[in-house]
C-alpha cells in the first residue's frame, strides 16, 4: 500500500471531494480522511472538517485542478469531433435505412438542433473574420 499518492480525488459533477490517503495508521488499514471540496469552474476550495490546508494540500489541489481542466478541454474537442461523426453517420441512416416513421419521428428535432448549431457557428465565424481582418484588431508592428 506504500505506493498510493498521498492524495485522492473523487470527481463530482464540478469538481471533487479531496481525501488525504492515509496507510501509516495504528490498525494498518487504508483510510481516506476528506479534506476539501473543490469547484473546478470557479478555482474555489473549501476546506473541511474545519481545517486549514497545508501548503503541500494547496499545491496538489492546484496541480490536479490544472491537470483536470486540461482533460475536460481534450474530452470536449474529442466528443465534438464524434458529433461530427455522429452527423455523417446520421446523415447515412437516413438516406439508407430509416424508415419513413423513423424519420418523422426525430426529423423535427434534428432539423432545429442543426439550424441553432449553424446559427451560431455562421455567427462565431463573421464575427472572427471580421474581427481578424479589421485593422483596429491587428497588433501593431514596428514596420507600421
Amino acid at each position: 500500500m506504500s505506493d498510493l499518492p498521498p492524495y485522492y480525488f473523487r470527481v463530482r459533477e464540478n469538481g471533487a471531494a479531496v481525501f488525504r490517503v492515509d496507510t501509516q495508521n495504528r490498525l494498518r488499514r487504508l483510510e481516506l480522511e476528506q479534506i476539501a471540496v473543490l469547484n473546478i469552474r470557479n478555482g474555489e476550495v473549501k476546506p473541511q472538517g474545519g481545517r486549514a490546508l497545508s501548503a503541500e494540500d494547496k499545491a496538489a489541489i492546484e496541480a490536479w485542478m490544472e491537470e483536470r481542466r486540461a482533460l475536460l478541454k481534450r474530452r470536449e474537442l474529442d466528443d465534438i469531433r464524434r458529433t461530427i461523426d455522429h452527423l455523417n453517420l446520421t446523415a447515412q441512416w437516413a438516406q439508407s435505412r430509416a424508415t419513413p416513421e423513423e424519420l418523422a419521428e426525430i426529423t423535427d428535432d434534428l432539423l432545429l438542433a442543426m439550424h441553432d448549431l449553424r446559427s451560431v457557428l455562421v455567427r462565431k465565424k463573421a464575427d472572427w473574420t471580421e474581427q481578424k481582418s479589421s485593422p483596429r484588431a491587428r497588433p501593431a508592428t514596428d514596420t507600421e
